[in-house]
């Protein structure tokens, strides 16, 4: 494949506007022509290996942030909106849509709030529930749906929550144990913990913190990890929510928890002896998971947030599907993009995870743009504690992209470099490109379709 150009325009002008620079004077400590930097910023010229090294040497910039998924991301979730059929009459082209993403990134989230409030409104209508006879409804934006979209944006990765959990739980540099640790944080604010025999997984009553002794000990020391964050670290939830300006309180209430659960995931893995184990295990989850006393999704969810500036690992995506396919849990450091609407693709091997308890699937996938990954498929099921409590099943899926793929232990023995090694993958059916694919179940938005009465191939028509 030709190597990737990089455009990053819209980076070069954040990254002068904060440095108080105007171009020219920009342009000259880059060893650059005003010229060329004026194209260089407007995407009109990819950014130069120079220019690259310059920004690195000359203003300590993390080169690695020029890549960010930002663009991918916003291309990717603009094809999906795009592909509602309220846009029938046909999408542009994939090349103004980054265009789009590169120079002008709020027109296009601006535009993606707006589809977001167009569905709102359509499934409320289709539902009949009772959106014509409610007094006062307004079209919003899903809380839940904003709060996604927030640590999205953010690659789930908060610096200073992160930095807070790890100074909690390595004092002096040293990592001790989490649980002990909250549990005397937690008593030097008054409150008092116990395990006790309840149904949900924790409960304050006031100077009261009542957490399941049913629970699996990952889940208790995360839980009472949640708890130290709402109490020890309440002034830098509030200002991480204050900057964030969601547009209710519920969406505001939803972050918090959010944030809490941020911070108990980065106090039970710290990011530096984390990301210290995980290279030395070459990623081996189970390992880490005993290393840590975490649980496996707890372990990728983690690998998926390690991208600090200046200590990055490797990108992954990380995901979390039910029974029925939809997406639960979904982040992606990598150009793999996730549907926003509905499932996963079929032919990933994440839905196969039910059928193999407690075994790892691996494979090797490939996306419509040519991009190659591994991807590591696990059940997660959670048992409700008795007999009678219903079981929670979950699948997860970590993938990296395959130039990163001898960093992990999963990829021992595996054909990377055979091409007819790689299972062709997509991210959904409507800006899927594939022609061939037996498990398609609606046709390309932006494709041609040949219907032949007379013939019946894989599909009941042709795409162009």
């Amino acid at each position: 494949m030709a190597t990737q150009k990089l455009y990053a325009g819209v980076k070069l002008r954040e990254t002068r506007a904060r440095l108080g620079l105007t171009q020219k004077a920009f342009a000259d400590r880059l060893g650059v022509s005003l010229p060329y930097l004026n194209q260089m910023e407007n995407n009109h010229r990819p950014v130069s290996a120079a220019v690259v090294l310059a920004l690195a040497g000359e203003f300590g910039l993390d080169v690695t942030e020029l890549s960010a998924g930002d663009a991918e991301r916003l291309v990717s979730d603009m094809r999906e909106a795009l592909a509602d059929p309220v846009f029938a009459d046909g999408a542009p082209p994939l090349a103004d849509l980054r265009l789009a993403a590169s120079n002008a990134p709020a027109l296009a989230r601006s535009f993606l709030e707006l589809h977001r409030a167009y569905r709102q409104v359509h499934e409320r209508l289709a539902s009949l529930d009772e959106a014509l006879g409610r007094e006062g409804a307004q079209t919003v934006v899903s809380p839940w749906e904003e709060v996604r979209d927030f640590f999205h944006y953010c690659d789930n990765y908060i610096d200073a929550v992160d930095r807070a959990a790890e100074r909690f739980s390595c004092p002096q540099g040293k990592r001790l144990n989490p649980v002990a640790l909250a549990v005397e944080a937690l008593q030097a604010r008054g409150v008092e913990v116990q395990f006790s025999n309840i149904s949900s997984l924790r409960e304050r009553h006031g100077e009261r913190l009542e957490i399941s002794s049913h629970a699996a000990r990952p889940t208790q020391a995360f839980q009472l990890l949640h708890q130290v964050a709402l109490v020890t670290q309440n002034d830098l939830l509030e200002a991480t929510l204050d900057l964030a300006r969601f547009q209710s309180e519920t969406s505001r209430a939803i972050a918090k928890i959010g944030l809490a659960n941020y911070f108990a995931g980065a106090a039970l893995l710290p990011y530096r002896a984390f990301l210290e184990a995980a290279q030395e295990t070459r990623h081996d989850l189970e390992r880490l998971a005993d290393a840590f006393g975490a649980s496996i999704e707890q372990v990728a969810h983690r690998l998926s947030t390690l991208q600090r500036p200046g200590a990055k690992g490797i990108p992954f995506f990380f995901v979390r599907v039910d029974q029925a396919g939809t997406i639960t849990k979904r982040h992606s450091a990598t150009r793999l993009q996730f549907a926003r609407f509905g499932g996963a693709c079929p032919l990933w091997n994440v839905h196969q995870a039910f059928e193999t308890p407690t075994k790892f699937l691996r494979q090797l996938a490939e996306t419509p743009d040519g991009v190659r990954y591994l991807c590591i498929a696990r059940d997660v099921s959670k048992s409700g504690g008795s007999f009678t409590a219903p079981v929670r099943r979950y699948a997860i899926n970590l993938g990296c992209e395959i130039s990163h793929a001898r960093g992990l232990v999963y990829a021992d023995d595996m054909e990377l470099s055979n091409p007819r090694a790689y299972q062709p993958i997509g991210i959904s059916c409507r800006i899927c490109e594939r022609k061939e694919c037996h498990q398609r179940s609606v046709p390309p938005l932006e494709r041609r379709l040949t219907v032949d009465p007379n013939r019946r191939g894989l599909l009941p028509y042709d795409i162009a």
